[in-house]
């Protein structure tokens, strides 16, 4: 006992000592700073993971969406080379989907059904495939597993657009659903009421309009401009074809750009209002041509319908020079509504010249237009008369189609070309679809999924 008191009475001592107090102060503080930085480190690295997780999730909402549509189109198509590139876009589309699922950190039976499901729609699709490459014709029982798939697909991607919505609302973590498993899966997707997943559809195809163009928008950009008529013009003749789209006397002060060699070459103007709003310019330099135009203006009310919406947009159309337009599909959002525009000859659309309006839903004023579609491809054609009659057109299409409108038009293909189409629109179990019949040949040209909502029609 005498011994332990006078360690203690010793180490006392020791304290006392500067030097030893200060080793002591140094090793508790890089103590401290050590499990400090390790936090700090271990935050960091679970927020990595988190972002990681994130990424590869949406990434399998985004494949999943995509082997829906595809499946759709395959439930449409009677031609078997058709139907054989919708199907390998589905096989392809199933497998980027499987690759970045296993990237998720939760072993639940939500998770095992949704990699069964891929891998299967992948498998069957793939020899699906093999068989339209011979020539083969689908069965019934093809065409009924097809539907089955796609109906599941349709669920599939329901589930978890579900959960995406928990996760970006933050109400759950990967690393709780890497905790709870299970449990944790199953109760969070049966939380989700039926209101919050209407948002959501309703904010998935809001998305999906904010990069939208339209059918064939794609094609636009050519290197030819034949829409791109007359001679150059000099900056303060731009200047000046700028400020006419408003009226002098409400413009405040127009700024210069200078000139922006893009696919068309242009001069841009930035112009402030009286009213405190502002729109950006650009007018192409050869001919002087509208290419764009967009109006800062905050709506906050929505009275006038779509049908005065859209007689606005042609009168300024007409304004302008661009006639014999024709409405083909509209996104409304935020009090504005985005019109494009088909160019229309003897009765036939020509898809390939495009125009997009914006029009306030307010009081029908203007705020944007984009020609960058008409300037590349407009042009009058020499629209020959169809080899192909509508009523032979429609013996390739499937028999279980609902035909419910039909016309000619001129489609852009991938190879920069055109081509005289028939286009039937219609229904089958429940999808609305275009398809586009080649008017010379009465071969399938292309097909489009419709999607109605609330805001507009959108195809893919």
């Amino acid at each position: 006992m005498e011994k332990i008191k006078s360690k203690l009475i010793d180490w006392k001592n020791r304290l006392k000592d500067r030097h030893m107090l200060s080793i002591i102060v140094v090793l508790f503080s890089t103590i401290v700073i050590l499990g400090i930085y390790t936090y700090k480190k271990q935050i960091e690295f679970r927020q990595a993971s988190e972002n990681s997780y994130n990424m590869a999730f949406y990434e399998v909402v985004d494949y999943v969406q995509n082997v829906e549509v595809y499946l759709a189109k395959s439930l449409i198509t009677n031609s078997p080379a058709s139907s054989a590139e919708s199907l390998t876009n589905v096989w392809r589309e199933a497998n980027l989907a499987l690759s970045y699922l296993a990237q998720l950190p939760i072993d639940s039976h939500e998770l095992e059904n949704t990699s069964k499901f891929l891998n299967q729609v992948s498998d069957y699709s793939y020899s699906l495939y093999t068989k339209n490459l011979k020539d083969n014709e689908l069965t019934e029982e093809d065409m009924k597993n097809l539907k089955d798939l796609h109906e599941y697909s349709v669920e599939l991607e329901n589930t978890l657009n579900q959960l995406s919505a928990d996760i970006n609302d933050g109400r759950i973590s990967w690393g709780e659903l890497t905790k709870e498993g299970t449990i944790a899966f199953a109760q969070q997707v049966s939380n989700i009421s039926q209101d919050s997943f209407d948002n959501l559809e309703q904010t998935f195809h809001e998305y999906s309009g904010l990069i939208y163009d339209g059918a064939f928008s794609e094609h636009i950009t050519k290197v030819e401009k034949v829409g791109l008529t007359g001679e150059n013009i000099n900056e303060e003749t731009a200047k000046n074809k700028a400020t006419e789209l408003f009226g002098n006397n409400n413009i405040k002060e127009v700024n210069s750009y200078g000139k922006s060699e893009g696919d068309i070459t242009s001069y841009d103007f930035g112009i402030s209002f009286n009213d405190e709003t502002s729109a950006t310019v650009s007018i192409s330099e050869k001919g002087g041509h509208i290419i764009y135009m967009d109006k800062n203006r905050e709506v906050t009310a929505e009275t006038i319908s779509q049908e005065e919406a859209d007689k606005k947009a042609k009168e300024f159309l007409e304004s302008k020079g661009f006639k014999n337009m024709k409405e083909t599909y509209y996104l409304k959002q935020s009090g504005i509504v985005i019109i494009n525009y088909a160019y229309q000859q003897d009765n036939v659309i020509i898809y390939p010249d495009l125009i997009k309006v914006k029009v306030a839903l307010d009081n029908g004023e203007v705020l944007g237009i984009e020609t960058t579609g008409y300037l590349n491809s407009h042009q009058e054609r020499k629209i020959q008369e169809p080899k192909v009659t509508t009523e032979k057109a429609k013996e390739s299409l499937n028999k279980d189609l609902t035909i419910e409108s039909e016309e000619l038009t001129i489609i852009p293909t991938e190879w920069k070309t055109e081509v005289l189409c028939w286009e039937f629109e219609g229904n089958i179990e429940g999808l609305d679809f275009i398809v586009y019949v080649n008017a010379e040949t009465g071969k399938e040209e292309d097909i489009l999924i419709v999607t109605n909502t609330p805001n507009g029609t959108l195809t893919h």
